[in-house]
């Protein structure tokens, strides 16, 4: 079996890979029956001649493999038929900028694996950049705390060479002994972000002492939902009613900003919950936030403030709770908010290599063996004969334009 690295075509380009140099060495040794080549890319993180000195083969055309890998949307003229394609679609919620993309797969009678979808027996996602995600978003929040109270700065993330220099870069932050921070959400991003507040000497307290006490040194507190949303009806939380129906809860969010200056999102947020923050609750007289770090990045949704993405190269923007729009982030009363939503490519050698492991652990094994739990069968959206597969038949109006 040949498995192939395509080049990433999006514009801008991305310069994260699926597998790094040495991880396609490694498939190899892992599954002897498969070959790796990769195509030629000028853009990639890791250079043409780091994959040669691998001993892996640079090819222009990837025609002859049975297997295609890349990160983001492959463009429509590189799809080739009766392939086998894994890559980020961004088809399953019906993105309509997409829809011609899985026209066009079903078209070329392509089986499109998609990343996102790609679930474990329980229903859990297996592959994501969701942890890079989280690490670059929690360091840029203290690049824009920096910035907001001339207190330090921090070179960007996207000009370290790695992990290890934005490490080093962290050894500046210098931030007022009653600094107050609350992060959202336990997933892949939570986890992501808490690995750089873990390198800070920023103490961890409980909700309730983050309310209730005052601290001579900076803290931060991770909110379960259960301490920011409460039933309607005043009955007791329940968190799998809440994912299913989050509908009968209300948000509590606001309790926490008087007592908060910075804020880091990476939860999921359904649009059939209650916004965490208002544009009302953050007109309080007593807010205290200045700094809005949303990793989650649903605009104009649960996180009022965020009203727009930002770009890596402009990572931050203001927003006046007054006027309800955008200001310049260094004013008083403007709450500066990071809403890049790209994070992982700021560090692309880093994210691509937890990435490929990640595919290497995960995927391959049920991609390459035996796939017994129905993993790579759940994760096709489409078949090789040019049909849905069943699980994702819902689609069908989607590409038929009827919605």
């Amino acid at each position: 079996m040949k498995l192939g690295v395509i080049r990433e075509g999006k514009v801008p380009p991305d310069a994260r890979v699926p597998l790094t140099p040495d991880q396609c060495k490694q498939v190899e040794e892992l599954f002897p029956h498969v070959e790796v080549v990769v195509q030629t890319s000028n853009v990639r993180a890791f250079k043409d001649e780091e994959y040669k000195k691998e001993g892996v083969k640079v090819v222009d055309d990837l025609s002859d493999c049975d297997v295609i890998i890349g990160v983001k949307e492959v463009n429509i003229e590189d799809l080739i038929p009766n392939k086998k394609f894994l890559f980020f679609s961004h088809t399953f919620k019906k993105q309509p900028y997409n829809r011609d993309l899985l026209r066009a797969i079903l078209d070329k009678k392509i089986q499109l694996i998609d990343y996102e979808v790609l679930k474990d027996k329980s229903g859990k996602r297996i592959i994501g950049f969701g942890r890079y995600a989280g690490i670059v978003g929690c360091y840029n929040a203290f690049l824009t705390y920096g910035l907001k109270h001339d207190l330090y700065q921090l070179k960007p993330a996207h000009q370290c060479e790695d992990r290890k220099e934005v490490e080093e870069e962290l050894k500046k932050v210098k931030l007022p002994k009653d600094t107050k921070i609350v992060l959202t959400g336990f997933g892949r991003v939570g986890h992501g972000a808490r690995e750089i507040l873990d390198l800070l000497p920023i103490k961890e307290v409980s909700p309730e002492d983050f309310l209730k006490k005052e601290f001579d040194e900076p803290v931060y507190t991770h909110l379960e939902v259960r301490d920011y949303y409460e039933r309607r009806d005043g009955k007791e939380f329940n968190k799998s009613e809440f994912y299913f129906n989050p509908e009968l809860y209300r948000s509590t969010f606001s309790r926490f900003l008087p007592h908060t200056d910075m804020y880091i999102p990476c939860h999921y947020w359904s649009d059939k919950a209650d916004y965490i923050i208002t544009r009302e609750d953050l007109k309080r007289d007593d807010l205290r936030l200045s700094v809005v770090a949303d990793i989650s990045c649903d605009i104009d949704g649960p996180v009022a403030c965020t009203i727009r993405p930002s770009k890596i190269a402009d990572p931050i923007y203001g927003y006046n709770p007054e006027t309800e729009s955008e200001d310049d982030f260094k004013k008083e009363g403007v709450i500066a908010v990071m809403a890049v939503d790209n994070l992982p490519c700021e560090l692309p050698k880093d994210a691509s290599r937890d990435f490929g492991e990640e595919l290497i652990t995960k995927v391959f094994p049920h991609l390459f063996g035996e796939d017994k739990d129905g993993i790579i069968q759940n994760g096709s959206q489409t078949t090789l004969t040019g049909e849905l597969t069943e699980k994702f038949k819902y689609l069908k109006d989607y590409v038929d334009g009827k919605e």
